[in-house]
């Protein structure tokens, strides 16, 4: 079996190189997918490049209806989507077939109806004896590169906005998980006019290759922050637009006056969801002292119940599992349970609870990226918040209380473009996502994500 590059409406094989796919509940090899290199990726931004007049030119009701179009397929293709998902990712297909594929067609169809919603400024004379009025337009070709932890969510959440906008796109995702996105772009083929959405596979160089080609206007990454700052810096040269949402490491702060045990199950759940490999996961536990040793026991206790490959799947690759064992052999914490791979096949990791960190600690500033809780005590709020506040990332956050004036103070001072209040990791297509300092800039989801992907142009009119 060989994945293939989607280009100009339909599958496009190279004679070049091809990557291993590795199936990462077992670890072994199950087929390949090709790595593209200059000309498939010219190819692609060509083919875009070619679409994108007619596409633009297009009203909104009419992305509407393909968009509209596009969400049926989708729902009418789940089980397939959903092979290539589970096969590559390891996660529990009931998820994907429950939760994932159906937020990506309520996203789809969001960003259908927002087509049409986009506002401008009012026309009016501004200046005397000149009419000004504002345009919002499509930006051109985007480049959309996209992780392994949800490779078809991630794929919807780029391209959605960028077609309601008015844009085509060429979108790479990650070498590991290539599938549902092919998939996704072959369903997209049936409704859209060929070359408005295309997909090229391969390694960190075709990503490159597609980040400096000059064709492109703007370029859209969702992945690491390693991975935020090649892609600005390469962009710089040609001054493309970027727009990057990159890695997470979510405090979590819990109050003395919640139901220990409810609160523990909570975030053990948001924790372990995806194997961690989530941007947004439960991380970073503070605990009210009052409650730490509760709560400390109770999320062992919580973690200790769930069972990999059964609650939730494995790491994506060897790689990252060595990544986060590695973490874990270099910490001094306490480790309360887990801290181990389970098994010998694949890539699950245990349910893993420490404590006894300082904040300075590798295990609190890196974003650990699996099922790993750690736990710090704070005394008061003010603590608490320097806590949380206290890594370089600002992407989620969420406190736990009953208490509305400190939910009311506390929300205002989190340093996090998302902020959950006895909730942790909900999302919603009307609302944006997207965070602060390393963590990137641009929103997804909601008008404000459909916004990111255009331009707005000032018409004056003399009298």
């Amino acid at each position: 079996m060989i994945v293939a590059n989607f280009i100009n409406g339909a599958p496009s094989l190279t004679a070049g190189e091809t990557s291993p796919l590795v199936d990462p509940t077992t670890g072994e090899e199950f087929g390949r997918a090709v790595v593209s290199r200059a000309a498939e990726v010219d190819a692609a931004v060509r083919a875009a490049a070619a679409a994108f007049p007619a596409w633009a030119g297009t009203t909104p009701g009419e992305r509407q209806l393909a968009l509209l179009d596009l969400a049926a397929l989708l729902e009418a293709s789940a089980e397939a989507v959903a092979d290539a998902e589970v096969r590559e990712t390891g996660k529990i297909r009931s998820v994907v077939l429950g939760d994932e594929l159906p937020q990506c067609a309520d996203q789809l169809r969001f960003f259908a109806g927002a087509a049409r919603a986009l506002g401008t400024g009012a026309a009016g004379e501004y200046l005397p004896g000149h009419t000004s009025y504002q345009r919002r337009e499509p930006v051109g070709v985007i480049a959309q590169i996209t992780p392994w932890n949800y490779p078809l969510m991630m794929a919807v959440w780029k391209i959605a906005p960028a077609l309601a906008a008015g844009n085509t796109v060429v979108l790479k995702p990650a070498e590991t998980t290539p599938s549902s996105a092919v998939l996704l772009a072959a369903l997209a083929a049936e409704v859209l006019p060929a070359g408005v959405v295309n997909v090229v596979l391969g390694d960190r160089g075709t990503g490159r290759l597609l980040v400096e080609h000059p064709v492109p206007a703007m370029v859209s990454l969702t992945g690491s922050t390693r991975a935020g700052a090649e892609v600005a810096r390469a962009a710089a040269a040609t001054v493309k637009r970027t727009h990057l949402e990159l890695g997470g490491n979510a405090p979590v702060l819990v109050f003395d006056d919640v139901d220990v045990t409810a609160t523990a199950a909570s975030v053990v759940d948001a924790a372990c969801y995806n194997a961690g490999q989530d941007c947004t996961a439960a991380t970073r536990v503070l605990a009210h002292s009052a409650v730490h040793d509760e709560l400390l026991a109770a999320l062992t206790a919580a973690a200790s119940a769930r069972v990999p490959g059964t609650d939730f799947g494995p790491l994506n690759s060897q790689a990252q599992l060595d990544r986060v064992l590695g973490l874990l052999s270099r910490s001094r914490a306490t480790v309360h349970c887990g801290g181990k791979r389970h098994g010998s096949a694949g890539f699950f990791l245990e349910p893993t609870v420490l404590s006894g960190l300082d904040q300075s600690d590798e295990l609190v500033q890196a974003e650990p990226f699996a099922p790993v809780i750690t736990v710090q005590p704070f005394d008061s709020d003010d603590e608490a918040i320097t806590l949380a506040n206290g890594v370089p990332q600002g992407l989620a956050a969420s406190i736990w209380t009953r208490d509305t004036r400190r939910v009311a103070s506390l929300t205002a001072r989190l340093d996090f473009g998302v902020v959950w209040v006895n909730t942790h990791g909900p999302v919603a297509a009307e609302m944006p996502h997207g965070g602060f300092g390393a963590s990137g800039y641009g929103k997804d989801l909601s008008m404000h994500s459909l916004e990111d992907y255009t331009r707005v142009k000032h018409v004056m009119i003399a009298h």
